[in-house]
C-alpha cells in the first residue's frame, strides 16, 4: 500500500514551453550570431541561439501578418512590412514601435534588405517597383521602377562606396540599379527560373547566382558576364561562397579556387568547385534513408533546405527546412552543432528521456521523431519511419524507448548518455495495419508489446545487448486477437506479469504474460459507454486505471474485474491517465485542453491545469516524481514542476510574517505610536485590523484631534487605501461614526483635485453618498422623535402640576404607603417616591385632626401645599416610568434598528454629518 505519511501534490507550475517560433516566411541571423529572427503569422520572434528560447518578440497591433522584415547590419534597428501596407521601425530589444510610416507601395511588401552602413533600407513590392529609404534621416531616397511582377529579391553590394542595388523579380532576371543615377544598369541573364539567391567573393568582383532551374551561375561583375554555369540537378535555394583562406580539406576544397556551398530540394549540403563545375563534396544522409528514396521525394522531400546562412564569427552554416527546422553545421566537417524545430504541427505523444530526465522526446503529425534536449531546447531529429509515428514508451533504464507508427513498424531506440545522440538499434514489422499503441516491460529491457488498428497484440522479445551499428531484425513471440476494435493502448503492469489492453469497443481486457511467451485473458473490464482511449497500472496496488470518450476516468480492481471508483470532470474525452504520489493520486489529459490532477481517496479534483489551446494527447511523469511534461494538438509542449512543498513554505512564511505584524501592531497600540500602528495596518490590507487601530485612535484622549493628525501624516497612497476601507465601513452602522470621522479629515483638508486623482475616487465617493444620506435621514426622524418625546415630557409635567393643585383642595385621605411603583427609573428615585408618600400620610392625619376643630397655623398650610405638589411629581415620574416601560418594550421588538439608531445617535452628538453635500459635489 502507499505510504500514508505521503504529501499530495496540490499543484504545478509551468517551468518550460517548446512552443512554435517560425511557420515560415523570412529567417535572418544576426550580425553577432547570437540571435536567430524569423516570421511566425503577425509577429517576429528573436530566438537566443546559446538557450533556444524565445528572449524577444514583436507584433504588430493590427494583427496583420507580416510579410516581410529586416535586420540592420549592426543589429539596432528592425524593420517589419505587413499586409496593411505600413513599414514599422522597432527597437527590438525593448519590443517597442519606435516609428511607422506608409510604404508608398500600392500593394504588400515582398522582400527588403539593409545595406551594410545601416543607413539605407530598400524595398521590393508586389507592385513591380523599389523604394529605397534613409532610416536615418526619414525619406525615401530612390523609386526604382521597371521590375516585371513581384520583386521577390533585393540586396545591396557589399562595398557600399559603389552604391549598387540588385533585385530579381519574376522575369528570372538580376538587376544591377546604381543609386548615383537611379538607373537600371544591366539586366544578368542566365536563369530560365526564379532567382533565389546570391552571394558575393570577398572582393566584391564575383558573385554567384542560385535558382529553380538547377542551375547557379557564376558572375564577373567587372565585365557584368557570366563567367560559368554550374549545373547542380536540383532546385537551389541558397548559396554560400567559401571562405578562401581557410582550410576546407574535410569537404573535398584541395584548391585555392572559388568553391560555394548549395542547399536545395535534395537536403542536403554540397560543396562545388566553380572552375571545374564539379561537386567535391556531398553531405552523408542519415543512414534510414538512402539517396534513391530522396531522390524519388524530391518534389515533396521534408528535408529540403529553404535557405543557407554563412555564419563567418562562428565558423558555421545554418539552413531552414521545409519542416521549418533550423540546423547549424560546424566548418569544416559539416558536423550538425544544433538543431532548433520551428514549428512541432500536432504532438501525438511526449515521454521524459534519459537517466535524469535531461531530455523528452516527441512524436508529431510527421514520420520523424524529435528529441529536445530540455537545457538548450536544441533537438535531434530522428529518420526511420516512413509514416506519421503514432505513439512512444521508455523502458525503466530512460536511454532505451520504443516506437510505432502508421508504416505498421515498431522501433527501438537507444540514447548515448554520452554524446546525446539517438541510434536506432532494433526494428519489426508484423501488423498489417497502423500500430497505435505500445508499451515496454518494466523490470527488464526484455520484450515491447505494441496493439494496433487490426485488433490484434503482438509481444516482441528484445536482445540482451545492441552491439554494433545493425538494426536488429524484432519478429513477434506471441500474436492475439484481443478485441473487436482498434486497439488504443496497452500497458505492462510493474512485475512484467500482466498486461493490460484498451480498445474503442469500450472494453479493457487484462491479458496474462506467462514465461513460454502466450496471452491468457484473465478477464474484461466493462463500464465506460465509448471507446477508452489509455489504460495504466497503479505502481502500488492491484488497480488498473482507464480513460474514455465518454469523458470518465475510472479505476479497477483486478481480482473481481470491478469499477471501484468514477471520476468525472473532464467536458470531453479523456485521452491520457498516468498515476502519480506513489498511486495515490491521477493525472488526466482531455480534449478540452485541461490537465487535472485528482486525489483517489477523495474523489476530488484537487486542480485543474490549462495550458494548451487544443487536444493534450501527451502526458507523461517523471522518475522522481517532481514534474510532467504535455504535449498538444496546439503544437505546444510543456513542462510543469510540482510546486506544492514550494507554496506550502510559502504559506507557513506569510503566515509567520502575518503573526509577526500583528504581534507588532498590538505592541505598537500598546505603546500609542498611533502613525505607525496604522501604516501597519494599512499594509497588511486588513480593513478590519485598520477600524480597530482607528477606533483606539479616537478612544484616546483628544481623540479628534490626535485622529486628524494621524491622519493628515499618511501617506497619498495610505490615504487613498482608507478611502477605499471607508465605503465599506460606511455601510454598516455600526462603523459609520468612524467611518465619517475619516472621511471628515480627508474632506476637510484634501482639495477636491488630490481626492479625484485617487484610483477609482469617483466610484467610491458614489458609494459613499446613498449610506451617508442615510444617515441623515436617520438622524432626522431621531431628532423628530427626541422632540415629541420632549414635547410630551414638558406637557406631562404641566398636566401634573396643574392636577396637584385641584387634588390640594379635595384630596382622598387614604395612606399611600402600600402603594407599589409599577417602573422605577433608579434606586434613588424609588426611595424618593416611598418618603414622599409616607410625608403625604402624615399630612392627611393632620388634615383629619384640623377638621376635628384644632387651629392650623398657616406655617402647616405651607407644609400641606408642599406636600400635595410632592404628590404631583411622584404621579408623573409613574408615568413617565410607564411610558419608559412601553418604550423598552417596543425596542425589544426593534432591537435591531434601537442598536443602529443609538450609533446614528452617537454620531448626531459628537460629530455633525456634513460629508454628503461635499460627497456630492466630488462626484
Amino acid at each position: 500500500m502507499a505510504n500514508t505519511n505521503l504529501q499530495f501534490k496540490t499543484n504545478y507550475a509551468v517551468s518550460s514551453k517548446i512552443e512554435p517560433f517560425y511557420k515560415g516566411g523570412k529567417v535572418q541571423i544576426s550580425k553577432d550570431e547570437k540571435y536567430i529572427f524569423c516570421t511566425c503569422g503577425s509577429r517576429v520572434n528573436v530566438l537566443e541561439i546559446s538557450t533556444g528560447k524565445i528572449v524577444h518578440c514583436v507584433e504588430h497591433d493590427d494583427q496583420e501578418d507580416i510579410t516581410s522584415f529586416a535586420v540592420s547590419c549592426d543589429d539596432e534597428l528592425l524593420v517589419t512590412a505587413s499586409r496593411a501596407m505600413l513599414l514599422k521601425q522597432w527597437d527590438w530589444r525593448q519590443g517597442t514601435c519606435t516609428r511607422s510610416w506608409k510604404a508608398i507601395h500600392t500593394i504588400p511588401v515582398a522582400s527588403m534588405t539593409f545595406d551594410p552602413s545601416s543607413t539605407l533600407l530598400a524595398t521590393g513590392g508586389c507592385d513591380a517597383t523599389i523604394k529605397v529609404w534613409d532610416v536615418v534621416k526619414q525619406y525615401c531616397t530612390h523609386n526604382l521602377k521597371g521590375s516585371s511582377g513581384v520583386v521577390h529579391l533585393v540586396q545591396f553590394h557589399p562595398d557600399i562606396s559603389r552604391l549598387q542595388l540588385f533585385s530579381s523579380s519574376v522575369d528570372c532576371g538580376v538587376r544591377l540599379w546604381d543609386l548615383r543615377s537611379s538607373q537600371c544598369v544591366c539586366v544578368l541573364e542566365s536563369h530560365y527560373s526564379a532567382v533565389t539567391s546570391l552571394s558575393f567573393s570577398r572582393d566584391g568582383h564575383t558573385m554567384v547566382s542560385s535558382g529553380r532551374d538547377k542551375i547557379c551561375t557564376v558572375w564577373d561583375l567587372k565585365s557584368r558576364q557570366a563567367k560559368r554555369t554550374v549545373p547542380v540537378y536540383e532546385a537551389v535555394e541558397g548559396v554560400v561562397l567559401l571562405p578562401e583562406k581557410t582550410d576546407l580539406s574535410q569537404i573535398g576544397v584541395k584548391s585555392k579556387s572559388l568553391h560555394f556551398v548549395t542547399a536545395g530540394s535534395k537536403g542536403v549540403l554540397r560543396v562545388w568547385e566553380a572552375s571545374t563545375a564539379r561537386c567535391v563534396y556531398t553531405q552523408s544522409l542519415p543512414s534510414t534513408l538512402t539517396p534513391s528514396s530522396e531522390e524519388d521525394k524530391e518534389d515533396d522531400n521534408p528535408r529540403s533546405l529553404t535557405y543557407l546562412f554563412h555564419l563567418p564569427a562562428s565558423s558555421r552554416l545554418a539552413t531552414v527546412t521545409a519542416e521549418h527546422n533550423i540546423l547549424f553545421y560546424q566548418l569544416p566537417s559539416l558536423t550538425t552543432q544544433q538543431q532548433f524545430v520551428g514549428y512541432n504541427d500536432e504532438v501525438l505523444d511526449v515521454k521524459f528521456l534519459g537517466k535524469d530526465d535531461t531530455h523528452i522526446v516527441v512524436a508529431t503529425n510527421s514520420s520523424q521523431l524529435k528529441v529536445f534536449q530540455l537545457l538548450t531546447n536544441s533537438c535531434q531529429i530522428l529518420y526511420g519511419h516512413t509514416d506519421t509515428v503514432l505513439t512512444l514508451d521508455v523502458f525503466k533504464k530512460g536511454s532505451l524507448f520504443a516506437s510505432c507508427a502508421k508504416d505498421r513498424s515498431v522501433r527501438v531506440w537507444q540514447l548515448d548518455s554520452d554524446s546525446g545522440q539517438v541510434r536506432c538499434v532494433a526494428q519489426g514489422s508484423s501488423h498489417t495495419n497502423a500500430v497505435g499503441s505500445i508499451g515496454c516491460s518494466r523490470l527488464k529491457s526484455s520484450f515491447v508489446v505494441t496493439g494496433s488498428q487490426d485488433c490484434t497484440v503482438k509481444v516482441w522479445d528484445l536482445p540482451a545487448e545492441f552491439s554494433g551499428e545493425e538494426i536488429h531484425q524484432l519478429s513477434p513471440r506471441s500474436t492475439e486477437k484481443a478485441h473487436d476494435k482498434d486497439v488504443n493502448s496497452v500497458s505492462v503492469s510493474p512485475n512484467d506479469k500482466l498486461l493490460a489492453s484498451g480498445s474503442q469497443d469500450r472494453t479493457a481486457k487484462l491479458w496474462s504474460l506467462s514465461g513460454d511467451g502466450n496471452l491468457g485473458l484473465l478477464g474484461v473490464f466493462r463500464g465506460h459507454r465509448r471507446g477508452i482511449w489509455s489504460v495504466c497500472f497503479s505502481p502500488v496496488d492491484q488497480i488498473l486505471a482507464s480513460s474514455s470518450a465518454d469523458g470518465t476516468t475510472k479505476l479497477w480492481g483486478l481480482q473481481d474485474f470491478s469499477c471501484l471508483k468514477t471520476f468525472e470532470g473532464h467536458d470531453a474525452s479523456v485521452l491520457k491517465v498516468i498515476f502519480v504520489s506513489r498511486g495515490t493520486q491521477l493525472l488526466t489529459s482531455g480534449s478540452d485542453g485541461l490537465v487535472k490532477l485528482w486525489t483517489i481517496k477523495t474523489n476530488e479534483c484537487v486542480k485543474t491545469l490549462d495550458a494548451h489551446q487544443d487536444k493534450v494527447w501527451g502526458l507523461h511523469g517523471s522518475r522522481k516524481d517532481d514534474k510532467m511534461v504535455t504535449g498538444s494538438a496546439d503544437s505546444n509542449i510543456t513542462v510543469w514542476l510540482d510546486v506544492t512543498k514550494v507554496e506550502l513554505a510559502e504559506e507557513q512564511a506569510k503566515q509567520e510574517e502575518q503573526i509577526l505584524k500583528q504581534q507588532e501592531l498590538s505592541n505598537l497600540l500598546h505603546e500609542k505610536k498611533y502613525l505607525k500602528a496604522l501604516g501597519l495596518a494599512i499594509s497588511l490590507d486588513q480593513p478590519h485590523t485598520v477600524l480597530t487601530v482607528i477606533k483606539a485612535i479616537r478612544q484616546a484622549e483628544d481623540g479628534s484631534d490626535l485622529l486628524e493628525s494621524t491622519l493628515l501624516r499618511l501617506r497619498a497612497d495610505q490615504k487613498e487605501s482608507l478611502l477605499r476601507y471607508c465605503v465599506v465601513w460606511n455601510t454598516n452602522a455600526r462603523n459609520c461614526l468612524d467611518a465619517q470621522a475619516v472621511l471628515q479629515v480627508l474632506l476637510t483638508h484634501l482639495p477636491p483635485e488630490e481626492l479625484l486623482q485617487f484610483q477609482g475616487a469617483r466610484t467610491h465617493l458614489e458609494g459613499l453618498i446613498p449610506y451617508t444620506e442615510r444617515h441623515m435621514e436617520r438622524i432626522g426622524r431621531l431628532q423628530q422623535a427626541s422632540m415629541f418625546l420632549n414635547y410630551m415630557w414638558q406637557k406631562m409635567r404641566v398636566a401634573g402640576a396643574s392636577s396637584g393643585m385641584e387634588q390640594d383642595e379635595d384630596m382622598d385621605t387614604t395612606p399611600l404607603a402600600q402603594t407599589q411603583p409599577s417602573f422605577f427609573l433608579d434606586k434613588e428615585n424609588a426611595r424618593g417616591g416611598t418618603d414622599e408618600r409616607e410625608d403625604r400620610g402624615d399630612d392627611g392625619d393632620r388634615e383629619q385632626e384640623e377638621e376635628s376643630g384644632s387651629e392650623v397655623k398657616d406655617e402647616e398650610e405651607a407644609e400641606e401645599i408642599s406636600a400635595s405638589k410632592k404628590a404631583s411629581a411622584n404621579d408623573a415620574r409613574e408615568k413617565k416610568g410607564e411610558t419608559n416601560g412601553r418604550r423598552q418594550s417596543e425596542s425589544e421588538e426593534s432591537s435591531e434598528e434601537e442598536e443602529e439608531d443609538d450609533h446614528v445617535v452617537q454620531v448626531m452628538r459628537n460629530l455633525p454629518i456634513s460629508s454628503a453635500p461635499r460627497l456630492q459635489a466630488l462626484s
